[in-house]
């Protein structure tokens, strides 16, 4: 029973077998030259895939465009220098900017950033000059009110994009289908006979018939590939949305890119997207990547020199503030931009696995369709050579051969099931948009796809399994450890330690940070930046109060942030008596190891000796094991001719330990035993002290008695053979760098063959969100470097949306096994029927617009009602898909081949015996028999549907009233059949039936009900058994699952 034995497994590896992840070109022209040419609408079928001829020309022209850009900026740029500003082009001043009170062409203002014109720009005063004559002010940004002149005049941040497809144009896709064309010439020929044969009207009902099925499935169709092309257009646009620092109307807040105007002050720090052209105003250390937009891989150093900023380039070290001088289609990003269209998106694994199904079936189809007709065509020969003679011929053999002929063809309609990798499309749009109202945004649709396979996810500790919102609880200074109350803690601190220690501590705190404490419109304060100097400004507020202000007039020389690598952020600054001091903060044991000193109470530097070292050790010790956060502040005094291009890195004098702490999220340790229940093994990997990363794992239930904590330096220094052996046992890894994280998701998908979900918020995580089989950024935490290297955007950076993501990725899956399995058993049983009775009998019970009405069922409608049902619980308490596991399994072919066999027993029944056991008699007896034929046929379906809902389970109707779609389209279908049968006779070719017999129609279709249950007690899976029928094996939780 299994696919294997069948071929159809070997076939799909060998031929339709994708990663699910940075696929080959030629691995994307393999499936795509199987599928070949049985196809019957190749611009539906192919449509969420890309051209990848397009694609390459695509990427030709962005290289080509991009070596424009690097000439431009590089290899012109010593030409300026020669030459003579009267020779530059001329901008002259619009009336509508002189009007608005600007006094520089919006033209001028872009060619300065994107030319590199550091002439024009001192010939126009430099930034201060140009912000004046574009009127803000540096310190303050924009006026509000300006927003909507600015951007009337300089233009809004969005580039020309490809306009949206319209409705009709996805109607005109689904009219391409071949076998609707051939059947719409036939219906047309059709009416023509009959009109000259049987006259005006009834000549011209069986042509009408077939155009008015066409009509209802195009529509059907084409709705529903509208709708899901609206979902995908949400989630493109949402993808492109990033939120950007401002400063406005004096305050430093957030907007989104498309709201960014000409004027404004934006922030940019490690990781971040340059949001539009623009001049550095201020900054440390601001290193650029510009090779997205010139291709050029070495990074570039911006500054007061050199203070040009481009849009589409991102930061990769440093702070800054920069001017923006032009948005959207001024600049060189916004016109590669609008040249290129997008190439479309890969397609998934899903997708080319049913492309090689319909294949395989459409090859079948084809074989069994052609010989029906021909079966048809020979038995209406011999029939006529025998009875009248070959050499008289009639109008109505001309419809007769006609008629065979359009049955033919729709029985390719049905059996080449083109609905079935359209179906992955739908299940996946609708995901999509379901997990992005849960807080995730799906970047590639593989993803979600794939994260229902996930065995492993190795997640940040940080913002991920805790809150995120920090607040210092324990400080440690001058040999005091105080828990920090409030007030009450303040004033027993300024007790125990004199005004110079204060002040040095209140220094280190306002000076090393890449925060902002800005005051809100409501005069509140409000802390910009990252909740871990969130945490320390807050304390550094409370103890500052209305005094020691002194260290506000401390000036900037250097500053070296904060990264994942160094774990520490430096700063050089200039004190009011002239003298320099350094002051770093950072992971304990590294700054630790810088200082040679510690601050006593009287604000002296007095040597470090060893058994305080110790005492400090185990005071970090003691504060990680109560799961905070250990954070350590030195400075270190130098002298004036100290080089002031570097910080010092060693020598310091310790002035403080910090216990910061940060709760664990609620729900997710529930998270975490839910992924324990369902196979996925969950690590933690944190740059965090090994002690405070061991008690949040307990308290998350990631750590158990068995399992190992290591540190990533004890683990990058392990052989291959070494990490083969730990690997599985490693539960937490602490003090690690980016590059243990990528070679710990390395190893497990090449050593283990794992399916690896792996966080990141860092630039430097990029490589591992990369390499990963589903890379998730964190969307509050995470930079753009990140998001852009992601798979999926976790928006509320919470663990628990981690898993509601696995849910819905293994929905898909699981929604696309029970379509599959239900069309297939209809492709099985109308290709049976249909070529057995044109054999036998020399027709076939079911008509065209029978078959197409079928058809409609099994694939638009039948896609919307199985291929969208949510994810429920027992969904996690089954094992991860693991790679390369045959996607039609050894149940499916049970439920297929039984229910197929059943429907094929009823039809044979009803077509050779039905008048004698349903009394049937009279001279419409024919029609009324092919009537219940059908209205049988299609009851098996919507019960088979019904049926489909479970694979593996009896109970088929649990929960099944919750999923109103799935109810409407069974609803829908009954009703619509009922119209068809009594109503629309002359159209169908049925008669109105007695209630005697639409209950037999219905009572033969409940049936495979029943047939389900005694197949689901059929054992077919390895290690199931008949007496658990209707459940799962449970996976073992607890410790041993782990």
């Amino acid at each position: 029973m299994e696919g294997r034995g069948w071929g159809i497994d070997s076939y799909l590896k060998h031929n339709f077998d994708l990663p699910a992840k940075n696929p080959s070109e030629d691995a994307q022209r393999k499936w795509r030259s199987a599928v070949g040419k049985i196809v019957k609408n190749r611009r539906r079928r192919f449509r969420m895939v890309p051209d990848l001829d397009k694609r390459s020309e695509e990427e030709a022209k962005k290289r080509k465009i991009q070596e424009k850009i690097r000439v431009a900026l590089y290899v012109q740029q010593a030409a300026f220098h020669f030459i003579d500003a009267a020779n530059r082009k001329e901008h002259h001043l619009s009336e509508e900017v002189m009007k608005a009170g600007f006094s520089i062409s919006p033209d001028e203002l872009a060619s300065i950033a994107s030319g590199h014109d550091i002439k024009s720009l001192k010939m126009h005063g430099g930034v201060e000059g140009i912000s004046r004559k574009i009127n803000v002010s540096l310190d303050d940004g924009i006026n509000t009110t300006d927003f909507s002149m600015r951007q009337n005049l300089y233009g809004a941040n969005r580039y020309v994009e490809k306009p949206p497809r319209s409705f009709w144009m996805f109607v005109w896709d689904a009219l391409q289908d071949l076998t609707l064309i051939i059947l719409m010439i036939c219906a047309l020929i059709s009416i023509v006979v009959g009109l000259a044969t049987e006259g005006w009207p009834k000549g011209v009902y069986d042509g009408l018939g077939i155009l008015l099925s066409i009509f209802l499935v195009v529509i059907v169709t084409a709705v529903s590939d509208y709708k899901q092309s609206l979902q995908f257009r949400e989630l493109d646009k949402e993808k492109k949305n990033i939120v950007i620092h401002v400063t406005r109307d004096g305050s430093r807040q957030k907007v989104s890119i498309y709201d960014l105007v000409v004027g404004d002050i934006v922030h940019l720090s490690i990781g971040d997207q340059v949001p539009a052209d623009g001049l550095f105003i201020s900054g440390y250390s601001l290193l650029i990547d510009e090779s997205s937009l010139s291709g050029e891989s070495e990074p570039v150093y911006i500054t007061q020199e050199k203070p040009f900023l481009l849009a589409g380039t991102t930061v990769q070290d440093g702070s800054a503030k920069m001017l923006v001088t032009a948005v959207g289609m001024h600049t060189e990003w916004g016109r590669l931009m609008g040249t290129l269209s997008q190439g479309g998106e890969d397609e998934t694994p899903l997708q080319v696995k049913l492309n090689g199904v319909a294949t395989i079936i459409g090859q079948i189809g084809l074989v069994v369709a052609t010989l029906t007709f021909v079966v048809l065509i020979v038995r209406f020969l011999v029939d006529k050579g025998m009875h009248v003679g070959l050499l008289t011929w009639f109008p109505e053999d001309a419809l007769t051969l006609l008629n065979y002929f359009a049955i033919s063809v729709t029985i390719i309609v049905v059996a080449v099931p083109e609905g079935l990798p359209l179906a992955v499309t739908l299940s996946l749009a609708f995901a999509m948009k379901k997990l992005m109202d849960d807080k995730a945004l799906v970047r590639h649709l593989s993803a979600c796809e794939t994260m229902g396979s996930a065995s492993c996810i190795c997640t940040d500790k940080t913002g991920t399994l805790t809150t995120n919102h920090m607040v210092v609880d324990k400080i440690w200074i001058c040999e005091v450890s105080k828990s920090f109350r409030g007030k009450e803690t303040i004033n027993d601190l300024k007790a125990v330690i004199s005004e110079k220690v204060l002040s040095i501590l209140l220094q280190c705190i306002f000076e090393n940070s890449d925060s902002e404490v800005v005051k809100g419109k409501d005069g509140k304060n409000t802390i910009m930046g990252t909740p871990t100097e969130a945490a320390l400004l807050e304390f550094g507020l409370e103890l500052e109060g209305e005094c020691y202000a002194q260290h506000r007039d401390c000036k900037k020389l250097r500053v070296e942030p904060f990264n994942s690598v160094k774990k520490k952020m430096s700063v050089l600054v200039s004190l009011p008596g002239g003298r320099i001091r350094a002051f770093c903060k950072g992971a304990s044991e590294i700054l630790l190891q810088m200082c040679d000193k510690i601050i006593d109470s009287d604000g002296n530097s007095v040597p470090l000796s060893e058994v305080q070292t110790k005492n400090i050790l185990d005071i970090i010790n003691t504060f990680a094991c109560e799961a905070l956060r250990t954070l350590c502040l030195a400075f270190k005094d130098v002298d004036e001719t100290y080089e002031r291009d570097k910080i010092p890195a060693d020598g310091y004098t310790l002035i403080a330990v910090f216990g910061i702490k940060d709760p664990v999220r609620p729900g997710v340790r529930d998270a975490v035993q839910s992924c324990i229940a369902a196979g996925v093994t969950v690590r933690m990997v944190t740059g965090d002290n090994i002690n405070t990363a061991k008690a949040i794992a307990r308290e998350c239930g990631i750590l158990t008695d068995d399992g190992l904590a290591i540190e990533g330096s004890d683990f990058r220094n392990k052989s291959p053979e070494e990490m083969k052996d730990l690997i599985p046992e490693i539960q937490v890894m602490a003090r690690s760098l980016p590059l243990d994280k990528h070679t710990l998701v390395t190893n497990l998908r090449s050593m283990f063959h794992e399916v690896v979900a792996v966080t990141g918020d860092g630039t430097n995580d990029a490589p591992a969100l990369h390499e990963a089989d589903i890379g998730l950024a964190m969307g509050i935490a995470g930079t753009e470097v990140a998001k852009e290297s992601a798979d999926v955007i976790v928006l509320d950076d919470n663990f628990a949306t981690i898993i509601n993501v696995a849910r819905w990725g293994r929905a898909v899956y699981i929604n696309i096994q029970k379509f599959v399995q239900f069309q297939l058993t209809v492709n099985v049983v109308a290709l049976i029927v249909n070529f057995v009775s044109a054999c036998i009998t020399g027709s076939t019970p079911l008509t065209a617009v029978q078959l197409l009405w079928v058809n409609m069922i099994m694939d638009t409608l039948g896609a919307l009602a199985l291929a969208t049902e949510p994810p429920n619980d027992e969904m996690m308490k089954r094992p991860p898909v693991k790679r390369g596991e045959s996607f039609i399994t050894r149940t499916m072919w049970r439920n297929i081949i039984g229910q197929s066999l059943y429907q094929l027993v009823v039809l044979g029944t009803l077509m050779f015996a039905g008048k004698r056991l349903l009394n049937i008699e009279g001279s419409n007896a024919d029609s009324i028999l092919n009537t219940v034929i059908f209205n049988s046929f299609v009851f098996c379906q919507v019960f088979n549907e019904i049926n489909s809902l479970e694979m593996d389970k009896i109970n088929v109707f649990y929960g099944v009233f919750s999923n109103w779609i799935f109810v409407a389209i069974i609803a829908s279908t009954v009703i619509f059949q009922v119209i068809i049968v009594e109503f629309l006779g002359t159209f169908a070719s049925t008669v109105p039936l007695s209630w005697e017999l639409w209950l037999v129609s219905v009572l033969l279709g409940s049936i495979s009900l029943i047939v389900g249950i005694i197949l689901k007690c059929i054992p077919v899976e390895p290690g199931r058994t008949a007496d658990k029928p209707n459940g799962y094996e449970p996976i073992p939780s607890g410790p041993e699952a782990v």
